[in-house]
C-alpha cells in the first residue's frame, strides 16, 4: 500500500456527503493492475496523482459504482496527457480503518475525454 495524498472532502462531496477520511492510498494489487492493463501510464503519471486528486479539471459520476469518482485532468507534458482516475471514496458503510483508494488510472484520448464530458454526468468543473 502506498500513500498518495489527500482530497478536499468538500470538493468530493459532489459524489457523497458521507466521506470518512481525506487520505488517499493505492494498493499493491491496484498498482499491478495498472501496470498490466495500462502500459507505462503508471510510471508516466504517478508523480502527478496528488496534484490531480487535489485539483481535478472534472469530477464525473460513475453510474455503476456508488462512492466512486471519475476524475479527469489534463497534464501538460511534452505530449499533453489527459488522465482518467477512478477513485473509490470511503464511506461510513465501509470497513472502518480503510481509506479512499485509487482503483485505476490511465491516459485517455481527446476523443474519449470529450465523450466522457458529453455522455456522463459532470458533477464538478474547475473554473
Amino acid at each position: 500500500m502506498k500513500y498518495i495524498g489527500k482530497i478536499d472532502k468538500n470538493l468530493y462531496s459532489v459524489i457523497s456527503d458521507d466521506i470518512t477520511t481525506d487520505r488517499v492510498i493505492i494498493t499493491d494489487e491496484q498498482i499491478r493492475h495498472i501496470k498490466e492493463h495500462h502500459g507505462d501510464d503508471f510510471d508516466k503519471f504517478l508523480k502527478y496523482i496528488p496534484e490531480i486528486i487535489a485539483a481535478p479539471d472534472y469530477i464525473i459520476k460513475d453510474d455503476k459504482n456508488p462512492y466512486t469518482a471519475l476524475i479527469l485532468k489534463e497534464i501538460l507534458l511534452e505530449d499533453t496527457g489527459k488522465v482518467l482516475i477512478v477513485l473509490r471514496l470511503h464511506s461510513s458503510n465501509d470497513i472502518p480503518g480503510y481509506e479512499n483508494s485509487i482503483i485505476s488510472f490511465w491516459e485517455i484520448s481527446k476523443r474519449r475525454w470529450e465523450n466522457y464530458l458529453r455522455n456522463k454526468k459532470v458533477l464538478y468543473k474547475r473554473e
